[in-house]
Formats: structure tokens, sequence, C-alpha cells
């Protein structure tokens, strides 16, 4: 038995919403935690973090990029079609509790999995200010949704086209510099998110990043998502995605997940390649 697709939304060039039929994964989904899907029995195991759920319908959201093989793949279904398999919760929650003032930094495909956390944030009776960044207006997506899981919302742009021009970095530095924050979360690229840790580190702000890496069987076995925090190897499947942001060795999982690009750019050529001399 699959798991039904209940909606499809095209919320922004090439990246998706997806509501989903999954009442065993959302009965204990919580904000912070992803899925790994697979779209068919040839598929790879793709990580995807959660978006929102229903928990009395069962509906499981997600938002994805149609970037690389799976999630193009992904992106063909319809609403009706259903995803083979399914697994999750997975990973541990964010650390969700009243800190006084907390202020969450989503960049791009990061505002999806941020307004769960945002949300969950605001119901333990923080005050929450959302700082959601793109490279421009046509990237940017969720804004009402946004607006009632925080108590401020704030948009940046990098080329202005949408509310403030810049980066989340400036909006976050200007709160500091009017009153306390107690709590930070980054979740985005990982430069971004290196750029908020940099920031937070000397204002003396507790601040954690969601981390993305490689990813592949989700349960700590294959390594391939290892973090180096505090200069001890952690798994992000199992261990976070979570961590202290001040303690992450962002260098080291950039240029990692650089040369996994790579090589996942000539996997895509070459099996273009193939197509095209199967056709001939």
């Amino acid at each position: 038995m699959g798991y039904k697709i209940l909606s499809k939304k095209e919320l922004c060039p090439n990246q998706y919403e997806l509501v989903i039929d999954a009442p065993y994964v959302v009965r204990n989904a919580k904000a912070g935690q992803f899925v790994i899907l697979r779209v068919d029995e040839e598929g790879e195991r793709v990580p995807l973090t959660i978006a929102d759920i229903d928990e009395k319908k069962g509906e499981l959201t997600i938002v994805y990029m149609a970037v690389g093989y799976s999630t193009k793949k992904l992106a063909n279904l319809e609403v009706g079609d259903e995803i083979v398999d399914l697994v999750g919760p997975l990973g541990q929650p964010t650390h969700i509790k009243n800190y006084g003032t907390v202020a969450c930094l989503a960049g791009g495909y990061g505002a999806a999995p941020c307004y769960l956390i945002a949300k969950a944030f605001k119901d333990a009776g923080n005050k929450v200010y959302m700082i959601m960044g793109a490279r421009n207006k046509d990237l940017i997506f969720w804004q009402d949704k946004m607006k009632n899981a925080c108590t401020e919302l704030f948009i940046t742009t990098d080329d202005g086209s949408l509310g403030i021009k810049g980066f989340g970095t400036q909006v976050l530095e200007e709160i500091m510099a009017k009153e306390k924050v107690d709590y930070a979360i980054a979740v985005g690229p990982m430069p971004m998110m290196r750029a908020v840790a940099n920031l937070t580190r000397d204002k003396g702000v507790y601040t954690e990043a969601s981390m993305n890496p490689i990813m592949v069987d989700g349960t700590g076995m294959c390594g391939a998502c290892r973090v180096t925090v505090g200069g001890e190897v952690k798994f992000a499947c199992v261990d976070g995605p979570d961590f202290d942001a001040h303690k992450i060795d962002f260098d080291e999982v950039i240029n990692r997940t650089r040369i996994y690009k790579e090589q996942e750019k000539h996997r895509d050529e070459n099996c273009n390649l193939l197509k095209q001399v199967v056709k001939e």
C-alpha cells in the first residue's frame, strides 16, 4: 500500500508542495523532524523535512525542489498517485521550550520546515521573530501561513524585489541591537547558516542550525550525513538535524556537499546521454 497524494501545488519555479495521506507518520511527528521517501520501487531514498502536519486528518505536508533525478520524478506525480515508501518521523525534534524571545531564520527552501518550528515556539509562549530570505520575490512562499506562525514576520530579498533588500542576518542584527534575543535557529543553505552562527556567536545568543548534509539511509548506518560538532562526529539523521551552530565545522560540511553535487551533476549528465543513445 502506497501513500496517496491529496494535493499538489507549485509554490514557485521548480518548488512544490505535496499533501500526503500518512496518518501513522503524522501521529508522532514533531517540528524539525524529517521523512525519507521513495517515489517507486526503483527510486532512491530522498530525505525531506516535515513542513506541516494535520493530526486530525492524518495529512503530511512536504515541500521540495525538483532539481535532481528523483525529485523530478516526484514532481511528475499528480493528485491521486501514490508514493511507494515513506518512512518517518526521523531525527530529533527541534528543542522547543519557552526561551523568551526566539529568532527563526529561513533561507530559500528553509521556509518550509521553519514554518512548523516557528509555530511550535509561538505555541510554547515565545515571542517569535520570523526572518525569511530568498534571492528574489519569486522564491518567497507561504507568507500568510508564516504570519500566523510568528509574532512578527520579516522578508528579505537579495535584489530588493520584495521586503527588505539584503540578507536575514542584517535584520537579525537590528533586532538584537534593540532587544535581547534568547535563542535563534537557522534553516537553509549552509553558507547562510554559517553567517547566522558567526553573527550570534559574538552576541552570546545560543543558536542552532538545522543541518541538511548528504543523507542515504536515515538510521546512522551509512555515515554519509556525518557532521563535526565541537570536535566530535555526529550524524544529522539520528543525532540531529539541529545542532549547536557555534560548534559546527561548516567548512567541512560545505566542502563535502560541493563534492557530492559535482558527482550528482556528472551522474545526471551520464543518464541523459544514455537515454539519448537508447533512443537512437
